[in-house]
């Protein structure tokens, strides 16, 4: 195949050009994506709520708008899936990427305009190509194709024509431009079928011939690819199948767990890592550097960033700052603005500033207790509702709880783990977590998706605590008293490693 890198390195690395000004014109830069934004969203309903027209600075902008959580735009955001137009950006609005994690609904539906696609999703990507060809001035991955693993759009919806709703993924793959789609495999049909029991087998025939240089998706989902591959094929080494492999761009959860597996099948003298924070709401960041996993905060992609320290998450009047007055060693809660038509939007994540003039970041977490190990999204209030449903129909009692991810090893499966304390025990113990997890399934498509065919996440597990064991938890890290707190849910294995630890063999 014909390495076309040397004919577009020219034109991706001359966006580096721009990124340049983020050293010391980031407020510029960003006061211009503000005014961008406003202009545009002036003619919408929101705009003229406010009156978008008379806005000249950020402070009015902040003076003017409240501070806005999922479930405060709902209302707006159905109508705008059910057709109505000019509501929280000008025109109709096609296009709504799924996802789960609020109390009002089994899911989100993050509006996807025109704008976002163009100035923000798909010029993201582009950026994320811009530095890896900087990173590495060998690369050749336009020599080969790129697999792009992503999901599919929901069914069982009712909407109007027109009107697509499915994973972010599946929206970019669906409106791509046709020369892209060259590029890259597998072919639309494939990409966007939704049974993945039926969907990995055809993921790994349409890679095995294939001249794969380059993967993108998220890392627990790849890794499962990748061993079906590698089963298929016999190989131990993903690059004895795709020799010209050089680098996966990741994101959506944390890679650490998953580097080591990773390594034990690639080569690595010819493999890379880059990291994106490419979220439902934007593409926000991407590792620029070798040396560093901190990322690139992208400024110019129609996003205005506002940060409110983490302290004051709960705080009624919380003070917010914009770029030009952040601190670095501080982490905030991210506040955003864009042409998704989210205005200074709540978005749940927490991150930390590494480095100013650029401004470099690393994702912190979630503003609340959650597990995201393998892209499942796992909320506390979906938690309790699947625990108070096991309880009702097995009879037993739950007195305290709290679960953690089981990383994949030695070609198992991650899962969950879950140290339950019960007051009443339940009768039969595993049918009580085959109800917890059919629960968990029924209000969050994100875990629904993961469990699918046991093919991504493996059934939940039990650890049944002694009487006392998180009361002894909590007094050995002082926090036992009137006001005690047992996190129900950790992204790591921390506190359940330091709770087992206390568990006296019998």
């Amino acid at each position: 195949m014909i390495d076309f890198t040397p004919l577009l390195r020219n034109h991706f690395l001359s966006r580096l050009q721009q990124h340049a000004r983020y050293i010391d014109h980031a407020d510029a830069v960003q006061q211009g994506e503000l005014v961008r934004l406003i202009e545009k969203g002036a003619l919408s309903r929101i705009g003229r709520k406010y009156d978008f027209s008379s806005i000249r600075t950020y402070r009015q902008f902040a003076s003017a708008l409240p501070l806005y959580s999922y479930e405060d735009l709902r209302p707006q955001i159905m109508r705008m899936i059910n057709g109505a137009k000019d509501e929280l950006w000008p025109g109709r609005c096609y296009n709504f990427a799924q996802s789960s994690g609020t109390s009002g609904g089994r899911s989100k539906y993050i509006p996807i305009t025109r704008e976002s696609f163009r100035w923000n999703h798909y010029q993201g990507g582009s950026d994320v190509v811009s530095h890896y060809l900087n990173l590495n001035p060998a690369s050749r991955m336009f020599a080969g194709k790129a697999f792009i693993l992503g999901g599919s759009f929901a069914n069982g919806l009712e909407l109007p024509r027109g009107v697509r709703v499915g994973d972010l993924s599946a929206n970019l793959i669906e409106n791509m431009n046709p020369l892209a789609n060259l590029a890259r495999i597998p072919d639309r049909r494939v990409a966007l079928m939704e049974d993945w029991s039926q969907k990995l087998p055809r993921l790994v025939e349409a890679s095995i011939g294939e001249n794969v240089t380059n993967l993108s998706g998220v890392p627990s989902w790849f890794l499962t690819v990748i061993r079906e591959v590698l089963k298929k094929t016999g190989k131990s080494c993903i690059h004895e199948v795709w020799p010209h492999l050089e680098v996966f761009f990741h994101g959506g959860i944390a890679f650490k767990p998953y580097r080591s597996q990773y390594e034990e099948i690639c080569d690595m003298d010819k493999m890379h890592f880059l990291e994106t924070y490419n979220a439902s709401e934007g593409f926000f960041a991407v590792q620029s550097d070798w040396d560093s996993e901190a990322m690139l905060l992208l400024l110019d992609v129609g996003v205005f960033y506002e940060f409110l320290p983490v302290e004051e998450s709960d705080s009624e009047t919380p003070e917010v700052y914009p770029i030009w007055e952040i601190e670095p060693g501080r982490t905030y809660e991210l506040i955003i603005t864009a042409a998704n038509g989210l205005w200074r939007y709540r978005l749940g994540d927490t991150v930390t500033i590494e480095q100013l003039n650029p401004v470099k970041i690393k994702i912190a977490g979630r503003t609340r207790s959650f597990i995201n190990a393998f892209g499942e999204e796992l909320m506390v209030h979906n938690t309790d509702h699947a625990i108070t449903l096991a309880q009702q129909e097995t009879g037993a009692r739950v007195l305290n709880y709290t679960a953690a991810p089981v990383y994949a090893q030695g070609g198992n499966r991650g899962s969950h783990q879950w140290l339950i304390e019960f007051a009443v025990k339940p009768s039969d113990e595993a049918r009580f977590m085959q109800l917890l997890d059919q629960h968990l399934r029924e209000v969050n498509s994100d875990y629904d998706a993961k469990r699918s065919g046991d093919i991504f996440l493996a059934p939940p597990s039990l650890v049944v605590a002694p009487a006392g064991l998180f009361d002894r938890w909590l007094a050995l890290t002082g926090k036992l008293g009137g006001q005690r707190k047992v996190p129900r849910l950790s992204n790591n294995r921390d506190l359940i490693d330091q709770m087992l630890a206390l568990i006296t063999p019998s």
